[in-house]
């Protein structure tokens, strides 16, 4: 590693559920973020997703790809493929052993190099000559009801690997806060509220004046588990799902019982819905249908499965879910094999679905609040990252709570990037970085 700061450039790179995007700096130059040649033109957010197909002359036999091409890969051949998304939110989950990808078998580490390796050849010239000062985002919370922190870090450390240089992992709102402190020019506190696909975290840091030895005091930070992904699903529980049989009943014997809801646990997964379609989870199915009292509504599940009308069916709740951002009633509305799906949907049945993760969220920032030993009035500056973060339901919490006076928001997908690659360059990164996590 060089000996100071003045030859020294560095990347940030935020590994997100949804989307990633990295971001370049040296010494005396402005951030800027890596774009991607993609088939829609230009982006500096790449998707976090993976396509995997069968081809004669690839090595293995299975070829890959990553990013928008993933999607336009599969898009082109979606029943000959295997479409991964959101595949980070199992890297803390013992139970995920690995992808069963036609004849292969993938861990998360290696589904992760894969990902890696096309998000470095898409990216061309910036990603080329890595630097040694590498910083990677991570959940101050990882999703899932048991996670073990010490094993997602052990497989982002086997994942980054790839990389052939020292890893600093920074709590990802740490990176929104460093890069959101560049704009202040007085002392202030700021609570920086980052809502991912997979998690809400929440960072508190104390800002020094611009000509202070140590211009960020990292002061608390706490997360949780819940955010975009877990909004999307609500819209799939309410309107998707009873039509798959949820809520249904099947017989059993001489009697009528109600189908478990274990059966329908994978579409709240985006990851774990791409891997429901294999031959036991299917033959599982086909007994489901026989003995159920609506065997049609079982059947669209089993179309869902074999059809891969899982990305359809989460853009479509996409979709949506942006529409009621800005508009107070919006439109549901998915076409596929076996399955149609028209409602209209207002802004406010969303945000009934939605309340007790809202609720929860609250709870989450009042523990950021007591471990860093402060009360709402005396936070100056709030910051809103993050694509949920333009929910007027999830910023109402924050106006009710903080003032609207006080908040602050923009760069929603890209600023934490900008400031992993900021604190990159900072002389006490080590302060900034995450210590070893401890087994579950």
């Amino acid at each position: 590693m060089p000996a100071s700061l003045a030859d020294t450039r560095s990347i940030g790179i935020d590994f997100g559920t949804t989307n990633s995007v990295v971001a370049c700096t040296a010494p005396g130059k402005p951030v800027d973020l890596v774009e991607f040649a993609a088939p829609d033109g230009p982006a500096s957010v790449f998707r976090t997703a993976l396509c995997f197909w069968q081809e004669a002359g690839v090595p293995g036999g299975l070829a890959h790809e990553a990013g928008p091409w993933a999607i336009a890969e599969f898009l082109d051949f979606p029943q000959g493929s295997r479409f991964l998304q959101s595949f980070k939110s199992v890297v803390a989950n013992p139970g995920f052993e690995h992808a069963n990808l036609f004849e292969k078998r993938l861990r998360f580490e290696e589904l992760g190099q894969v990902f890696l390796k096309h998000l470095l050849a898409h990216g061309g010239e910036p990603l080329r000559d890595l630097p040694q000062r590498i910083v990677v985002g991570r959940p101050v919370r990882y999703v899932g009801a048991r996670t073990d922190p010490a094993l997602a870090r052990a497989r982002y450390d086997a994942m980054f690997a790839l990389l052939g240089r020292p890893i600093h992992y920074v709590y990802e709102p740490l990176g929104a806060a460093y890069g959101f402190a560049s704009r202040l020019v007085d002392p202030a506190t700021l609570l920086v509220a980052d809502f991912g696909g997979g998690t809400s975290d929440f960072s508190i840091v104390r800002v020094q004046a611009p000509d202070a030895a140590q211009r960020c005091v990292p002061l608390a930070s706490a997360g949780i588990g819940i955010a975009g992904d877990g909004f999307d699903y609500r819209i799939m529980d309410h309107l998707v799902l009873p039509l798959l049989g949820k809520g249904g009943t099947y017989r059993s014997f001489d009697k009528v019982l109600e189908i478990p809801d274990g059966h329908f646990t994978d579409f709240g997964d985006w990851s774990r819905l791409a891997l429901m379609r294999n031959r036991r989870t299917l033959e599982q199915l086909a007994r489901l249908q026989r003995s159920a009292t609506d065997p049609a509504a079982i059947g669209r599940m089993i179309a869902v499965v074999e059809h891969e009308l899982g990305y359809g069916l989460y853009e479509a709740v996409g979709r949506l879910k942006r529409t009621l951002s800005s508009e107070e009633h919006g439109e549901f509305r998915f076409a596929g094999d076996d399955l149609a799906i028209e409602a209209q949907v207002s802004r406010t049945d969303f945000e009934r679905w939605i309340a007790p993760d809202l609720q929860r969220i609250a709870e989450t920032l009042d523990t950021a609040l007591a471990a860093a030993g402060l009360r709402a009035d005396q936070i100056d500056h709030v910051f809103l990252t993050g694509g949920s973060s333009l929910i007027p339901a999830v910023r109402r919490l924050f106006e009710q709570r903080f003032g609207e006076s006080r908040i602050a928001s923009g760069n929603e997908l890209t600023s934490i990037a900008h400031g992993l690659a900021q604190i990159g360059l900072a002389p006490d990164l080590e302060q900034w970085t995450v210590a070893e996590d401890a087994p579950a």
